[in-house]
Protein backbone atom coordinates (compact mmCIF):
# COMPACT_ATOMS: atom_id res chain seq x y z
CA UNK A 1 0.00 0.00 0.00
CA UNK A 2 1.41 3.56 -0.44
CA UNK A 3 2.76 5.45 2.71
CA UNK A 4 0.56 7.25 4.55
CA UNK A 5 0.15 11.29 3.78
CA UNK A 6 0.88 13.41 6.58
CA UNK A 7 -3.01 14.19 6.75
CA UNK A 8 -3.56 10.36 7.84
CA UNK A 9 -0.12 10.67 10.02
CA UNK A 10 -1.85 13.87 11.88
CA UNK A 11 -5.56 11.59 12.18
CA UNK A 12 -3.99 8.55 13.35
CA UNK A 13 -3.86 9.44 17.12
CA UNK A 14 -7.56 11.46 17.07
CA UNK A 15 -9.18 8.48 15.20
CA UNK A 16 -7.63 6.37 18.27
CA UNK A 17 -9.02 8.39 20.75
CA UNK A 18 -12.21 8.75 18.97
CA UNK A 19 -12.14 4.87 18.96
CA UNK A 20 -11.78 4.85 22.80
CA UNK A 21 -14.22 7.31 23.60
CA UNK A 22 -16.73 5.04 21.50
CA UNK A 23 -15.89 1.84 23.36
CA UNK A 24 -16.24 3.84 26.48
CA UNK A 25 -19.09 5.18 25.69
CA UNK A 26 -20.85 1.80 25.02
CA UNK A 27 -19.30 0.53 28.11
CA UNK A 28 -20.74 3.14 30.02
CA UNK A 29 -24.30 2.46 28.29
CA UNK A 30 -23.86 -0.87 29.39
CA UNK A 31 -23.03 -0.69 33.00
CA UNK A 32 -26.20 1.80 33.24
CA UNK A 33 -28.27 -0.34 31.49
CA UNK A 34 -27.31 -3.66 33.88
CA UNK A 35 -27.79 -1.13 37.27
CA UNK A 36 -30.86 -0.09 36.27
CA UNK A 37 -32.23 -3.80 35.56
CA UNK A 38 -33.49 -6.10 38.26
CA UNK A 39 -32.79 -9.54 37.71
CA UNK A 40 -34.39 -12.46 40.66
CA UNK A 41 -32.29 -14.81 41.20
CA UNK A 42 -29.11 -12.60 40.56
CA UNK A 43 -29.97 -9.43 42.47
CA UNK A 44 -32.77 -10.73 44.98
CA UNK A 45 -34.95 -13.72 45.79
CA UNK A 46 -38.54 -13.63 46.82
CA UNK A 47 -39.84 -15.06 50.16
CA UNK A 48 -43.06 -17.54 49.46
CA UNK A 49 -45.47 -16.76 50.18
CA UNK A 50 -45.18 -13.19 51.02
CA UNK A 51 -45.21 -12.10 54.62
CA UNK A 52 -47.87 -9.72 55.98
CA UNK A 53 -46.21 -6.01 56.74
CA UNK A 54 -47.12 -3.49 59.84
CA UNK A 55 -46.51 -0.26 57.63
CA UNK A 56 -49.93 0.18 56.17
CA UNK A 57 -49.65 2.94 53.28
CA UNK A 58 -45.84 2.82 53.67
CA UNK A 59 -42.82 0.63 52.36
CA UNK A 60 -41.07 -1.54 55.03
CA UNK A 61 -37.94 -2.66 55.59
CA UNK A 62 -36.65 -5.76 57.67
CA UNK A 63 -33.29 -6.15 58.74
CA UNK A 64 -32.17 -9.73 60.27
CA UNK A 65 -29.57 -9.97 62.24
CA UNK A 66 -26.96 -11.32 64.93
CA UNK A 67 -25.10 -10.09 67.17
CA UNK A 68 -22.55 -12.88 67.29
CA UNK A 69 -22.62 -12.23 62.96
CA UNK A 70 -18.93 -10.68 62.06
CA UNK A 71 -20.74 -9.74 58.37
CA UNK A 72 -23.45 -8.03 60.27
CA UNK A 73 -21.05 -5.98 62.63
CA UNK A 74 -19.01 -5.10 59.40
CA UNK A 75 -22.31 -4.11 57.67
CA UNK A 76 -23.67 -2.07 60.71
CA UNK A 77 -22.06 1.15 59.95
CA UNK A 78 -23.06 1.41 56.22
CA UNK A 79 -27.27 0.26 57.29
CA UNK A 80 -26.93 3.41 60.43
CA UNK A 81 -26.07 5.95 57.42
CA UNK A 82 -28.44 4.65 55.18
CA UNK A 83 -31.15 4.61 57.95
CA UNK A 84 -30.42 8.43 58.00
CA UNK A 85 -31.34 8.92 54.33
CA UNK A 86 -33.62 6.88 53.56
CA UNK A 87 -36.82 7.84 51.82
CA UNK A 88 -39.49 9.50 53.78
CA UNK A 89 -41.99 6.62 53.07
CA UNK A 90 -40.55 3.72 54.34
CA UNK A 91 -40.05 1.84 57.65
CA UNK A 92 -37.10 0.41 59.33
CA UNK A 93 -37.26 -2.39 61.40
CA UNK A 94 -34.73 -4.77 62.45
CA UNK A 95 -35.08 -8.37 64.05
CA UNK A 96 -32.49 -10.40 65.67
CA UNK A 97 -32.73 -13.46 64.16
CA UNK A 98 -33.24 -17.01 65.86
CA UNK A 99 -32.22 -20.14 63.70
CA UNK A 100 -33.30 -23.79 64.75
CA UNK A 101 -31.76 -25.14 68.26
CA UNK A 102 -32.47 -21.57 69.45
CA UNK A 103 -28.57 -20.16 68.75
CA UNK A 104 -28.71 -16.29 69.21
CA UNK A 105 -31.69 -16.90 71.89
CA UNK A 106 -29.17 -14.87 74.54
CA UNK A 107 -28.47 -12.22 71.84
CA UNK A 108 -32.28 -11.84 70.64
CA UNK A 109 -33.46 -11.44 74.38
CA UNK A 110 -30.64 -8.99 74.40
CA UNK A 111 -31.83 -6.40 71.64
CA UNK A 112 -35.11 -6.67 72.57
CA UNK A 113 -34.86 -6.12 76.18
CA UNK A 114 -32.66 -2.93 74.85
CA UNK A 115 -35.73 -1.89 73.09
CA UNK A 116 -37.97 -2.15 75.79
CA UNK A 117 -35.89 0.14 77.92
CA UNK A 118 -34.97 2.73 74.53
CA UNK A 119 -31.68 1.82 74.63
CA UNK A 120 -30.89 0.93 71.13
CA UNK A 121 -29.92 3.91 69.72
CA UNK A 122 -27.31 4.14 72.90
CA UNK A 123 -25.98 0.62 72.49
CA UNK A 124 -26.55 -1.04 69.39
CA UNK A 125 -23.66 -0.61 67.71
CA UNK A 126 -21.59 -1.05 71.69
CA UNK A 127 -22.65 -4.31 71.98
CA UNK A 128 -21.54 -5.16 68.69
CA UNK A 129 -17.84 -3.77 69.15
CA UNK A 130 -17.91 -5.49 72.54
CA UNK A 131 -18.46 -9.09 71.39
CA UNK A 132 -16.57 -8.26 67.87
CA UNK A 133 -13.54 -6.04 69.28
CA UNK A 134 -13.13 -6.73 73.12
CA UNK A 135 -14.41 -10.18 72.88
CA UNK A 136 -17.14 -10.11 75.50
CA UNK A 137 -19.42 -12.83 75.80
CA UNK A 138 -23.06 -11.57 76.03
CA UNK A 139 -24.13 -15.12 75.69
CA UNK A 140 -23.34 -15.28 79.34
CA UNK A 141 -25.86 -13.64 81.42
CA UNK A 142 -23.82 -12.79 84.07
CA UNK A 143 -20.83 -11.49 82.30
CA UNK A 144 -23.45 -9.40 79.77
CA UNK A 145 -25.28 -7.82 83.08
CA UNK A 146 -21.60 -6.74 84.20
CA UNK A 147 -20.81 -5.14 80.75
CA UNK A 148 -24.21 -3.19 80.90
CA UNK A 149 -23.98 -1.92 84.27
CA UNK A 150 -20.33 -0.29 83.08
CA UNK A 151 -22.31 1.12 80.94
CA UNK A 152 -24.91 3.31 83.40
CA UNK A 153 -27.79 0.58 82.96
CA UNK A 154 -29.69 -0.98 86.03
CA UNK A 155 -29.22 -4.15 86.63
CA UNK A 156 -32.10 -5.53 88.17
CA UNK A 157 -34.06 -3.53 86.30
CA UNK A 158 -32.32 -5.10 82.90
CA UNK A 159 -32.58 -8.09 84.48
CA UNK A 160 -36.57 -7.93 85.05
CA UNK A 161 -36.94 -6.82 81.84
CA UNK A 162 -34.53 -9.38 80.27
CA UNK A 163 -36.64 -12.62 81.88
CA UNK A 164 -40.10 -10.74 81.35
CA UNK A 165 -42.95 -12.39 79.27
CA UNK A 166 -43.52 -9.49 77.55
CA UNK A 167 -39.83 -9.88 75.81
CA UNK A 168 -39.94 -13.82 76.21
CA UNK A 169 -42.95 -13.20 73.50
CA UNK A 170 -40.97 -10.95 71.10
CA UNK A 171 -38.73 -13.83 71.15
CA UNK A 172 -41.21 -16.61 70.00
CA UNK A 173 -42.02 -13.41 67.23
CA UNK A 174 -38.65 -13.54 66.00
CA UNK A 175 -38.43 -17.31 66.04
CA UNK A 176 -41.70 -17.08 63.66
CA UNK A 177 -40.68 -14.46 61.46
CA UNK A 178 -36.78 -15.97 61.08
CA UNK A 179 -38.70 -19.07 59.51
CA UNK A 180 -41.43 -17.41 58.15
CA UNK A 181 -39.19 -15.26 55.99
CA UNK A 182 -36.75 -18.40 54.87
CA UNK A 183 -33.39 -16.62 56.08
CA UNK A 184 -30.38 -19.15 55.07
CA UNK A 185 -28.10 -16.33 56.86
CA UNK A 186 -27.51 -12.97 58.05
CA UNK A 187 -27.66 -10.20 57.67
CA UNK A 188 -30.40 -10.31 55.54
CA UNK A 189 -32.84 -7.82 54.38
CA UNK A 190 -36.40 -8.27 53.46
CA UNK A 191 -38.65 -4.95 51.34
CA UNK A 192 -41.85 -5.20 52.16
CA UNK A 193 -42.21 -8.70 53.15
CA UNK A 194 -41.34 -10.43 49.69
CA UNK A 195 -37.95 -9.07 48.26
CA UNK A 196 -34.48 -10.38 49.72
CA UNK A 197 -31.46 -8.79 47.96
CA UNK A 198 -28.48 -11.24 47.24
CA UNK A 199 -25.67 -10.09 49.09
CA UNK A 200 -22.31 -9.84 46.81
CA UNK A 201 -19.66 -11.03 49.04
CA UNK A 202 -18.39 -8.29 51.92
CA UNK A 203 -19.59 -5.54 48.96
CA UNK A 204 -22.03 -4.03 51.50
CA UNK A 205 -22.59 -0.89 49.01
CA UNK A 206 -24.01 -2.96 46.58
CA UNK A 207 -26.87 -4.43 48.42
CA UNK A 208 -27.76 -1.05 49.62
CA UNK A 209 -27.96 0.02 45.93
CA UNK A 210 -29.80 -3.25 45.45
CA UNK A 211 -32.30 -2.44 48.81
CA UNK A 212 -32.96 0.90 46.77
CA UNK A 213 -34.39 -0.45 43.44
CA UNK A 214 -36.44 -2.99 45.31
CA UNK A 215 -37.91 -0.25 47.34
CA UNK A 216 -38.56 1.70 44.23
CA UNK A 217 -40.08 -1.96 42.52
CA UNK A 218 -42.05 -2.00 45.71
CA UNK A 219 -43.54 1.44 45.57
CA UNK A 220 -44.35 1.05 41.88
CA UNK A 221 -46.27 -2.46 42.86
CA UNK A 222 -48.17 0.17 44.73
CA UNK A 223 -49.62 2.49 41.98
CA UNK A 224 -46.65 5.13 43.52
CA UNK A 225 -44.03 7.40 42.04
Amino acid sequence: PPPPTDMEIRMHPLKNLIGLLAAAACLAFAGTAAAQELREGRDYTVVNPAQPTDAKGKIEVTEFFWYGCSHCFDFEPQLHNWTKTKPQDVVFQRVPALFPGDKGLAETKLYYTLEAMGLVDKLHQEVFTAIHVDRVRMNDEATMLGWLEKKGVDRKKFADVYRSFAVQSKVQRSKQLSQAHGLDGVPALVVQGKYKPIPTGAVYADVLVTLDKLIAKARAEQGRK
